[in-house]
């Protein structure tokens, strides 16, 4: 009997660590892996006498052990990683604004990423954190996991193949999600390129260069402050939506067992 609640336990500890380790805020490279390992343990110690009932199969064998762990971990990680790649969007869309406006040399460290990012990366990858929280996007991921046991009970696994399938679609959101981002200011800086060459062509004698710069810093921190708003509201938009594909393609995959 202990061995089995033991076993159980052990079950809902990956699964949950597989989330808290990459969901964003949760999985923040600022927050100690110690403190990290203690909410993930808590949570695990909270949410295990709630299926006690659980009807699983247990293994004959360590292997087969090996392989319920890893299906479990996979579980978690699917909602902790779904999320991560649409913040890749916006820090996409912070890099080509970044590239476009010739700012792409200033760069600051990201510690959720553990390298360095433009600074405009930085900023809207600021301003999801701030989205992500304000419409309460960490309790949403919390009841995601909830969710997961009632759809994909303890020891079910999951169906690769249509997990793979929701990461993919989630792929994309994040592209249209960074061409969303990106595209206001990126057309704003050709147009202000087109303009300089019409100025050059017209005053040869003026330093399009210098000129240039100061003007491109100026288009592009005016069409952010303007577009500052929108972009928060495509990452809410993409987000939701994110969420309930995780979901649906976590089911998908119970159904497909």
């Amino acid at each position: 009997m202990l061995l089995s609640h033991f076993l159980l336990f052990t079950l809902v500890l990956t699964r949950v660590s597989g989330l808290v380790m990459t969901a964003p805020i949760y999985g923040s490279q600022e927050v100690p892996v110690r403190i990290r390992a203690l909410l993930a343990f808590s949570l695990a110690v909270l949410i295990t006498p709630l299926h006690w009932g659980a009807q699983v199969a247990w293994p004959a064998n360590v292997p087969e052990y090996l392989a319920l762990i890893l299906g479990e971990v996979l579980i978690g990680l699917v909602l902790g990683v779904g999320i991560l790649i649409l913040f890749s969007g916006v820090q996409l869309a912070g890099q080509v604004i970044s590239q476009t406006s010739g700012m792409s040399l200033g760069e600051v460290f990201n510690p959720d990423l553990d390298t360095e990012v433009p600074v405009f990366s930085q900023l809207l990858h600021l301003l999801a954190l701030a989205v992500f929280v304000l419409i309460g996007g960490h309790r949403l991921v919390m009841e995601g996991l909830l969710g997961t046991f009632v759809t994909l009970p303890l020891g079910s696994g999951g169906a690769p193949t249509s997990i793979a399938h929701s990461l993919t679609t989630l792929m994309m959101h994040s592209f249209d999600l960074a061409i969303r981002a990106a595209a206001p200011a990126t057309a704003a800086l050709l147009l202000a390129t087109l303009v300089l060459g019409l100025i050059s062509r017209t005053v040869p004698q003026l330093n399009v260069m210098a000129l240039g710069f100061g003007l491109n810093s100026f288009v592009t921190f005016g069409v952010l402050a303007l577009g500052m708003g929108g972009i928060a509201w495509a990452f809410q938009e993409q987000l939701e939506v994110s969420l309930e594909l995780m979901l649906e393609g976590l089911h998908a995959a119970r159904e497909t067992l």
